[in-house]
């Protein structure tokens, strides 16, 4: 299978309670193209001065890859400088947000994956 760019779902919103909007292009639709293992596969864009608002993960993780731009990490509380090349993993049970402080678009893979 082959999904071309253009055939993928865009959604653009804000994520919980982040300063701005985030830009959220899947990059597979939902937890049944991820054999039941994970239930977010998508490539981020925050502009400058917008973030993901810190939250809690329950009963899954999140990876972020983040390609482009820089950023504040929030890192169950602590706060960590992150750019292109870095990966970032919240377990179940901590929570975590991302904040673009830079002057260019951050772009991150965000990967949800079921504990």
């Amino acid at each position: 299978m082959v999904r071309r760019e253009n055939e993928r779902t865009v959604d653009i919103k804000n994520m919980f309670g982040g300063p701005g909007l985030a830009r959220l292009v899947r990059i597979r639709e939902d937890p049944e193209e991820l054999y039941g293992k994970g239930r977010v596969f998508s490539h981020l864009f925050l502009e400058p001065g917008c973030g993901v608002g810190y939250h809690v993960h329950q009963g899954d993780g999140e990876v972020y890859y983040i390609l482009k731009g820089q950023g504040e990490y929030d890192d169950n509380g602590q706060t960590v400088t992150v750019g292109p090349g870095d990966v970032t993993f919240v377990e179940a049970g901590e929570g975590h947000a991302l904040l673009n402080t830079g002057s260019e678009t951050l772009e991150a893979i965000a990967l949800v994956l079921y504990k």
